[in-house]
């Protein structure tokens, strides 16, 4: 059978099965609602991390009534190539751009047109599907003349064209809904509103950054051009509100049609512009603030799922897209003795495990026994795979390559690890790849990939190398969790195995077996 005929195999009887899932019992496709909070580290939860100094109640009951996961990671250190992991199952080093970091009207978009995504193959199992809150995997403006603009240069959004529609977003990429932003909300030049593929209200002029909150946590706010309906202090507050709204007409139009609804937060990203209610009632400063507003979103939507009375039908997932930002973590240790990277080493942009070990905590009643923890490592590129097996989707070969079935997890019937590695990627996308076996993991390059730890804010954080002429970098996780002691030169023939392991899986194109 060629891989045409396979393909238009696989797509028919994942259209069969999706019509057979119309006859089932409503209880046999669960609604998911996956939650991405942004830049939020390992130790700004306190269910993670007990001297955290920022309370997280509803977090904290969301994993008392779940599944936490203590080895879960982001397949990148930074926000654009893990959404394309998570979106589509795939490395992203494995596309051209694949560590790019979109800013403006930066683009075009990182999936290409015939990859098959999440929301497309829950879609295909009769899902309805819709994406709030920022997109940050690239689009396509264009300007008067017709011309894309994929720049990301401030200057550029001045020339989009906004009576035009706005192309490789989310609604091209198997959403049926989309309220949200291009970029980083309050950081990227672009500060609007995405509603489907248009702009209904563009910018007006540029922005005014005298009017807002002056603090150590507000300088990611870049100079940009902005809408007169944008409320940089309020941004997560309208995408909660969008978020519930689509809850309560889902239900109220179409309550036996399962659905997915993705939650792509501002929060915690810097600037920490947190809504007036939450402006200092945290006790830890602006992005301890922003921190109590994060999970108070959470709270008030898992409160909607139970007030519709679909919480025991609909399964929840919650996770980060990288670890802490520098400025965040930098500040927030020295004014409040909070540690958001507690207790890894690293931050966001590097390979370092502070930079990729994410929260994870799912929620799925009935199925996943409350109260529970696991050690399985596993990647937010797990979610596509995943959600497969649990709606019967069926993935062709082509789609998903470093996704794993985690359902054995979450019920508990795993007796043994079910990825046999782990691949992640710094700053430097394809250049700045590392692999974790077991207890091991090999960096494939030296320094943390990332950030600069020779100056500024981070040198204070700086540890000795201990062997600052290896090409890499190897570390026993079981001995040495704070990737102290470099033992690269102690133990070549390991380097030799997870170098060669890598390379494998490079060349493949894929980590998961073929299916």
């Amino acid at each position: 059978m060629t891989r045409s005929h396979l393909r238009a195999a696989l797509c028919a009887a994942t259209h069969l099965l999706a019509f057979s899932a119309a006859q089932e019992p409503r209880q046999a496709l669960p609604n998911v609602v996956l939650i991405l909070a942004d830049d939020l580290g390992y130790g700004d939860l306190g269910c993670y991390n007990p001297s955290a100094k920022v309370p997280t109640p509803h977090l904290d009951r969301l994993a008392r009534a779940g599944l936490r996961f203590t080895d879960a990671h982001s397949p990148s250190t930074v926000c654009t190539p893990t959404r394309y992991g998570l979106l589509t199952g795939q490395m992203p080093f494995r596309v051209p751009r694949g560590g790019v970091v979109f800013q403006g009207a930066g683009g075009p978009s990182l999936i290409a047109a015939e990859r098959l995504t999440l929301p497309e193959m829950l879609r295909e199992r009769g899902y309805a599907t819709a994406a709030i809150g920022k997109w940050h995997v690239g689009l396509t403006f264009r300007d008067a003349n017709g011309d894309a603009l994929h720049s990301g240069r401030l200057e550029d959004i001045a020339r989009i064209d906004y009576t035009r529609r706005v192309e490789g977003g989310p609604l091209e990429h198997g959403f049926e809904r989309f309220f949200g932003t291009a970029c980083c909300p309050t950081t990227d030049w672009l500060y609007a509103f995405l509603e489907g593929d248009r702009i209904p209200v563009p910018p007006k002029g540029p922005i005014d950054k005298a009017k807002l909150p002056q603090h150590p946590y507000a300088n990611d706010c870049r100079p940009g051009w902005i809408a007169p309906n944008f409320p940089m202090e309020e941004v997560d507050l309208v995408f909660l509100e969008r978020s519930r709204a689509f809850l309560e007409e889902h239900q109220r139009s179409a309550p036996a049609k399962p659905f997915f609804l993705y939650h792509a937060m501002q929060a915690v990203h810097l600037p920490s512009f947190a809504g007036k209610e939450y402006q200092g009632k945290s006790g830890a400063g602006p992005h301890g603030d922003f921190l109590a507003e994060m999970d108070a979103i959470v709270g008030a939507l898992l409160a909607d799922l139970e007030r519709l009375g679909i919480a025991d039908e609909t399964l929840v997932l919650f996770s980060s897209d990288n670890g802490p930002e520098t400025a965040s973590v930098v500040h927030m240790r020295k004014d409040h003795e909070h540690d958001g990277a507690h207790p890894w080493r690293g931050v966001k942009r590097d390979a370092w495990e502070g930079g990729h070990r994410v929260p994870l905590i799912v929620r799925w009643p009935g199925r996943v026994k409350a109260g529970t923890t696991s050690d399985q490592l596993l990647s937010l590129t797990d979610v596509m795979a995943t959600l497969a097996s649990i709606t019967g989707a069926v993935l062709p070969n082509d789609a998903a390559e470093d996704s794993f079935d985690f359902l054995p997890v979450l019920e508990g019937q795993a007796d043994a690890a079910i990825r046999p590695y782990l691949l992640t990627q710094a700053f430097g996308g394809a250049r700045t790849l590392s692999i974790r076996r077991g207890p091991w993991k090999y960096i494939d390059h030296p320094g943390s990939g990332g950030n600069n730890y020779e100056r500024g804010e981070l040198r204070a954080f700086a540890l000795p190398e201990a062997a600052p002429e290896a090409p890499g970098q190897l570390y026993d996780l079981a001995s040495d969790p704070g990737e102290t002691k470099n033992l690269y030169q102690e133990r070549p023939e390991l380097v030799r195995e997870l170098k060669a392991l890598l390379e494998e899986s490079k060349s493949s194109g894929r980590s998961a077996p073929r299916r």
